[in-house]
């Protein structure tokens, strides 16, 4: 733990630089969901990053940089791998109802694991494959208000096999490097916004897509 202790600098002063306002105790929960990850990524490989440090900014403030654009009451993370950004927001919005969906069960038991250690009522992980679920059983109601992921290669995509569990006001929010100009073209989609993520300590280009159900399809 001593390790995931000294990275605490780094996460206040990335916080701190991206505006957000992030209690100790959750603070906390977000260097022991490092730690996690990174104890189970000596066996199952969960993600590609290796090194803790690496991990705050790439995994957790990367997550958080789309924090300020989360306003609604149920969240769908599609693609979900070790709970990205899901967990992340289960832990900073603790009265959001998240719910993060993979195909592959290793990651699914690591986000299980992770919801039962950091204590994260409001988080349920999903095994499967996003097509074959219904708003019943996601309960979700009449659908989610938001669905996001960092994970998939096409926004067409994306939207297509996910639309069926999208409420009728909903939005989809994916997370993207570039901004992808060539997927809207091929798609026929006109994004409502297209938001810089700034990430602390990340040199890159970060874009938040928001899709709006009613008017971007």
């Amino acid at each position: 733990m001593s390790d995931v202790n000294a990275l605490k600098p780094k996460l206040e002063a990335g916080l701190l630089e991206m505006g957000l306002h992030i209690d100790a105790e959750k603070q906390k929960k977000l260097l022991d969901y490092v730690a996690l990850i990174h104890k189970w990524n000596q066996v199952h490989n969960l993600t590609a990053v290796r090194e803790q440090s690496d991990m705050v900014t790439l995994h957790i403030l990367d997550s958080l940089s789309v924090l300020p654009y989360i306003t609604c009451q149920n969240l769908l993370d599609v693609g979900a791998g070790a709970g990205l950004p899901s967990i992340p927001l289960a832990i900073c919005l603790p009265e959001l109802k998240v719910t993060a969906i993979d195909s592959v069960q290793k990651k699914v038991s690591f986000m299980s694991q992770a919801k039962a250690q950091l204590k994260l009522a409001n988080f349920n992980a999903v095994h499967g494959r996003i097509e074959d679920q219904t708003v019943e059983d996601l309960n979700a109601g009449e659908g989610f208000e938001v669905i996001t992921s960092r994970a998939f290669s096409e926004i067409a995509l994306f939207t297509k096999l996910t639309r069926h569990l999208i409420a009728n006001d909903g939005v989809w929010l994916a997370m993207k490097g570039s901004i992808p100009e060539r997927e809207f073209e091929k798609a026929g989609i006109k994004p409502a916004e297209i938001k810089v993520l700034e990430v602390a300590g990340l040199d890159a280009e970060r874009h938040l897509i928001v899709i709006n159900k009613k008017i971007d399809l």
